[in-house]
């Protein structure tokens, strides 16, 4: 339950990791999201004259872009490659080949964006 809210945890924060398991559980929250926000503006607006409105859909959605942005650069910060390529998703179909990217497992040990996501918690000093 926790990788679901991160990616809104670390609102703006685009240094550093995220594991694929962060990403995809924010990913999959984000698409519910917005699926449910689509069902209930269609409830909402039935009856009514404004038929493409989706109020509250835009509404999440523009509330998610700068975490989705966030989360989508440090994933891939994860496999090693700069933030730069989440403006490959501005491009028709080449969006795709980015979510399959973003599949891929991340480098093992610190790269140069931080330290492992996955580094099990008995290396840390305390």
């Amino acid at each position: 339950m926790k990788y679901f809210f991160r990616g809104y945890k670390k609102y703006a924060d685009f240094k550093g990791r995220a594991s694929r398991k962060e990403f995809w559980f924010f990913y999959l929250f984000f698409m519910l999201c917005t699926i449910t926000t689509s069902i209930l503006d269609a409830i909402i607006l039935i009856n009514t004259e404004i038929v493409d409105a989706a109020i509250l859909n835009v509404l999440f959605v523009l509330g998610s872009v700068i975490p989705f942005c966030a989360i989508l650069t440090r994933r891939l910060h994860d496999i090693n490659q700069s933030g730069l390529w989440v403006l490959i998703i501005l491009l028709p179909f080449l969006g795709i080949i980015l979510l399959m990217v973003l599949a891929l497992k991340g480098s093992e040990g610190e790269n140069r964006f931080g330290e492992d996501p996955l580094k099990p918690m008995s290396d840390y000093i305390i």
